[in-house]
């Protein structure tokens, strides 16, 4: 199935607005990054930033040294972790813990990536991607993407799917560090950056996983939308509590 197809799919059988998000994590030497030379080279953009372009139609590239976010920049292993961050005492200064221990168990605990893995980050539309991308990332809203976990749910045989989140670094941590470390879907219910610096909508959140397992995520959404996903849009059972109340 090809990404245009695959995009496609999502888009109509969610009811997406924007478009699933492909996204290229990239070596040094990576031999992809002549495929992505075309896509547009920004400055002082955060990651979730780049992502946000990336769903609305923009094909992006991003080296370390213009990744604005430095709790981002660390969780790629572009730069070490700023001490105001890596003490906690940054996040009071946010308001976002009360203590400086909690901050900085948070950032202890933060999946990250090894310093010099990656070169650059990429990031397009799924449809205009050129090869096959590290990562897919979607958001919208939780309805529309709670279809992508149950289908992911089939895909794993029935075994329960796991969140794994400090409410910090949504985009950069939760939906892609974690789906590519771990090789598995990971989703969250955003965070204090991402909302502050994005136009993420509070009705909207964020669904990562490899790319390898998306032709089989698209075929059970398919499957999905044949019963499971008309029935529950339609509300049947509470329209029949409804008309037993009148």
């Amino acid at each position: 199935m090809g990404f245009i197809r695959s995009a496609k799919t999502i888009r109509e059988i969610l009811g997406l607005e924007t478009e699933p998000v492909a996204v290229f994590l990239l070596a040094p030497a990576d031999e992809r990054a002549a495929s992505l030379d075309a896509f547009q080279p920004v400055d002082a953009h955060r990651y979730c930033q780049l992502l946000m372009r990336a769903r609305r139609g923009a094909s992006v590239r991003l080296i370390p040294s213009e990744l604005a976010c430095p709790a981002a920049a660390a969780a790629f292993g572009f730069r070490p972790l700023p001490e105001g961050l890596a003490s906690g005492k940054g996040l009071i200064g946010f308001g976002i813990t009360r203590e400086a221990e909690t901050g900085r168990e948070m950032f202890r605990e933060m999946p990250r990536l090894e310093a010099g893995r990656l070169a650059s980050i990429a990031a397009c539309p799924l449809k205009d991607a050129p090869l096959t991308p590290d990562i897919v990332v979607v958001e919208g809203p939780p309805e529309k993407l709670m279809w992508l976990l149950l289908a992911d749910l089939n895909v794993a045989g029935g075994h329960r799917r796991k969140a794994d989140t400090a409410v910090l670094q949504a985009t950069c941590v939760d939906s892609t560090v974690i789906p590519f470390l771990e090789q598995r879907l990971n989703f969250s219910l955003g965070c204090y950056g991402c909302r502050e610096a994005t136009d993420l909508a509070p009705e909207e959140t964020i669904v990562g996983f490899p790319a390898n397992g998306l032709e089989a995520i698209v075929d059970y959404l398919a499957y999905l939308n044949e019963k499971a996903v008309p029935r529950s849009r339609a509300k049947v059972v509470f329209e029949g509590l409804k008309k037993r109340a009148t």
